[in-house]
């Protein structure tokens, strides 16, 4: 595989589950109002709601995003909100990259540790060390230590931006000598290239025809480069940003013209400073997976494979079936890979009527349908969570928003109605929003997307073939997902559906929670037979009583039959604008008059289905409005444009909107969201400008002509559907990655096979899984098959790591000196003759 063949994707997720003993505030209330961040090294990419008032915090926020750059440390900050001040950091806990595989899948807690400034460091420098000889104009020969400072890259951004500069000190038992470069404005990847040399007392030769140090303990000689940020201001110290310390003893420098040059990580400061005691604890679950995507050759076999599934009889030989076995106790994560490769291969219905068919008949109660977590329920729910949130959007945003804006009191708990409240009240309160939810959801049946209408209709076909006598079958095969699985979850928890920026305050979350229940509990009005689920709470009782009437459950009926019907045109159009992302962000004036400032403004972005926007703030009339068909490339700027990181472009015909978002991480989203909503346009570019238009030329290619064809090909290709936009090969790996991992789980089943083939379904051995053999002999195939698939693959894998290492020198940008420390025998390798 040649360089640029295989490529890597990184994606995290974390759970912020609860923090304790965070301790007293120092304020009069003496609790503390705390919140969570995220960070990339010391970028900050996510962060959680805020926690009022308590000393220990539950927090119950996930967040899942796709790493966009090299890291080395992710960080948990706790901090105490200040609405007068800075807010001020409690602790926080590190974990690095390379130890992120002990803590995968799993809650645990990590101590809180104080946050020191000389800690806080990220990034790595290039140096070149000499041993160089000199001859003095009195023809003494002179031997000097230079030390080269070449470069630095992804430096931290301190109050928003980073004008560094190195400083290198040469360190021995008897003196000390400094020297620094010029500062560097605006860059987190500063390129120095200035050479300092430091002399050393009277060198002698030795009878060896080595060379000897007199004055210099050579043991305890050491060069020392630290970085820093300039602050500009008098008033204002200088920020440390990191430093390196190289041992001249390690280097042998002993033989005149030997250079070192290597990359360092910078590390942290000592502290002469007393540590502080643990400021408490946060309970964390990480999910940190690395995948190396090989192109598409190399998968063909497993995805064949794969993709046969629905055709093989029985279904419990087929490698999809199997596929869940192995991943039983992770059936979600099993799902999405599966999900977007049988959609991109436009095998998805045959998928869903397989398992299906398999699921219904094993049930003897209809009125449980499609209740329990299967393969199945796992990826008709990944389908509606891949299809459904624009309907989503469309269909309750606005009663969301008006919930959380009105906080009218809803409390119909008699045990939980706060004084001054009248229960009559808060009952219609409740009543007129479930009702106004109730009324959008069942006549928003025409905006449900058509791949979930024909998944609906699938799971409504293999329900009737199974239980023909059974009416209501119909609707308890759709209601479950439509209702329970989509709509309640979504009005429970809105901004992890997109429907909200912010948590709701805890009287609001107790409405949704109260609106979701009734919600749910309205989906099973079409079932003529089940007992009321709103009487498993007595309080509920009385709202449930205020809809349980013929006009609704025929609501619901008709509703269902809808959505779960393809003789529809294919065909839909959303009329009113879907808000899809908004935020504020950073923009460059695009010169639209004449004589216009090009100058930088935050500005508040929205970006909608049909138009990208952005106004002073949020509310307000948008100043300027982008059509999406106008949108003809979406991508990265390069840093060099203006001096100012997480930047992207978007080019429209007559000139391009420069953006900077606020991490790396959303600049991403942004990206992908724009690439998305307008890869359909018939006149997207094929090639791009890299960087910006400044100063009469492109500063890329340095073409004078504004309007000249770009130099670089666009990063993403124009997919026409949703296939397309479908990354199959990424899915693969991640299949390939599970089977992998349960590997003795897929030898297990070929031994139980291999028993029940021999003992005609009566093994000698107690059996250790439920896993149903219908066919041994047909299972014991496709397992050898699956088998021989993943470890080809693996063996694909083991090599390009091999030779990556191969290639990769240490002291190299991709493999840099440091975390463990400096090692003599792999320096030896870093060191060049002349």
């Amino acid at each position: 595989l040649g360089e640029g063949e295989v490529r890597v994707v990184e994606t995290l997720r974390v759970k912020i589950g609860e923090g304790k003993n965070f301790g007293a505030s120092t304020g009069p209330v003496g609790t503390r109002d705390t919140f969570c961040t995220v960070s990339l090294d010391q970028e900050e990419v996510v962060r959680t709601k805020t926690v009022e008032r308590a000393q220990s915090a539950f927090f119950g926020e996930e967040f899942q995003f796709e790493v966009p750059r090299p890291f080395r440390v992710l960080s948990f900050y706790v901090y105490e909100k200040d609405l007068l001040k800075r807010d001020s950091c409690i602790g926080k806990a590190c974990i690095k990259k390379e130890d992120l595989h002990r803590y995968h899948g799993k809650d645990h807690w990590f101590s809180l540790t104080h946050v020191d400034q000389d800690s806080e460091v990220q990034g790595q420098v290039h140096v070149e060390v000499r041993l160089t000889e000199f001859m003095e104009d009195a023809g003494k020969t002179v031997f000097k230590v230079s030390a080269r400072i070449l470069e630095c890259s992804g430096l931290a951004i301190i109050n928003g931006c980073c004008d560094p500069y190195a400083s290198v000190s040469f360190c021995t038992p008897n003196r000390t000598e400094n020297k620094k470069t010029k500062v560097r404005k605006k860059t987190t990847d500063p390129h120095f290239d200035e050479t300092f040399y430091f002399e050393l007392n009277r060198p002698s030769p030795s009878p060896d025809n080595r060379f000897s140090i007199v004055d210099e303990d050579i043991d305890k000689t050491e060069l020392r480069v630290s970085l820093w940020h300039s602050s500009n201001y008098y008033k204002f110290a200088d920020v440390f940003l990191g430093e390196v310390k190289i041992p001249l003893s390690t280097l042998d420098m002993t033989r005149p013209q030997r250079v070192h040059k290597a990359w360092y990580l910078l590390q942290p400061r000592d502290s002469t400073r007393p540590s502080k005691p643990c400021q408490g604890s946060l309970r964390l679950n990480i999910n940190y997976t690395e995948d190396h995507i090989f192109p598409s050759h190399y998968y063909d076999s497993l995805c064949n494979l794969l993709l046969k599934s629905p055709d093989v009889d029985p279904l419990s030989s087929s490698a999809v079936n199997i596929y869940g076995e192995v991943m039983k106790d992770k059936l979600e994560d099993a799902a999405r890979p599966l999900v977007r490769l049988f959609l991109h291969h436009g095998a998805l219905l045959p998928l869903i009527s397989a398992l299906a068919d398999r699921e219904v008949a094993r049930m003897t109660d209809p009125n449980t349908l499609f209740r329990g977590n299967s393969l199945l329920t796992k990826c008709v729910d990944e389908v509606m969570k891949l299809t459904g949130m624009h309907y989503l959007h469309v269909t309750i945003k606005k009663h969301i928003d008006d919930i959380c804006e009105d906080h009218k009191p809803c409390e119909i708990d008699a045990t939980r109605v706060k004084e001054g409240e009248n229960l009559q009240i808060n009952l219609e309160n409740l009543r007129v929003y479930v009702e106004r939810i109730f009324r959008s959801i069942t006549e928003s049946a025409r905006l449900c997307p058509t791949i979930m209408s024909e998944v609906f209709f699938t799971l409504k076909e293999s329900a009737i073939r199974h239980f023909p006598d059974v009416n209501d079958v119909r609707y308890t095969a759709v209601s479950g997902f439509v209702f329970l699985r989509l709509f309640a979850p979504a009005i429970l928890g809105p901004r992890l559906f997109q429907l909200r920026e912010e948590h709701p305050d805890p009287t609001t979350a107790r409405t949704l929670t109260l609106i979701s229940k009734t919600i749910q509990s309205l989906g099973n009005l079409a079932n003529s037979s089940s007992v009321s689920p709103g009487l498993k709470e007595a309080y509920m009782s009385n709202i449930y009583d205020c809809f349980a009437r013929k006009e609704y459950s025929d609501a619901v009926k008709t509703f269902l039959d809808v959505i779960s019907s393809t003789g529809r045109p294919h065909s839909r159009s959303i009329d009113t604008p879907v808000v899809l992302k908004e935020s504020l962000m950073i923009k460059r004036a695009q010169g639209r008059t004449r004589f216009g400032l090009k100058n930088f403004k935050r500005r508040w972005f929205c970006l909608t289905n049909k138009d990208l926007t952005y106004a002073k703030s949020k509310g307000e009339p948008p100043l300027c409005k982008i059509p999406v068909e106008d949108i003809l490339a979406v991508e990265s700027l390069q840093e060099e444009s203006f001096k100012m990181k997480n930047m992207f472009q978007v080019v429209q015909p007559q000139r391009a909107l420069y953006i900077q978002a606020n991490n790396c991480v959303e600049a991403k989203e942004w990206i992908d969201i724009l690439n998305k909503v307008s890869q359909c346009n018939q006149k997207r570019l094929t090639t791009y400008h890299p960087a910006a238009y400044v100063n009469c030329h492109w500063l890329c290619c340095k073409e004078g002509n504004e309007n000249a064809t770009g130099c670089t090909p666009v990063t993403g290709g124009v997919p026409a559907d949703i296939k397309l936009d479908i990354d199959s090969d990424r899915e693969m790996e991640r299949i390939h990655s599970f089977f992998l991992t349960h590997r003795d789980r897929l030898e297990k089943l070929e031994d139980l096979c291999g028993e029940e083939a021999v003992y005609s379904g009566t093994p000698p051995t107690p059996r250790t899984t439920t896993y149903i053999i219908e066919d041994p002999k047909s299972c014991f195939e496709t397992l050898r098959c699956i088998m021989d698939c993943i470890i080809k693959l693996e063996q694909e894998h083991i090599e390009y790591y091999r030779a990556i290492a191969r290639r990769t020198k240490y002291g190299s940008e991709q493999k840099p000196i440091g975390g463990d420390g400096v090692k003599p025998n792999e320096l030896e390798d870093s060191m060049e003759g002349e």
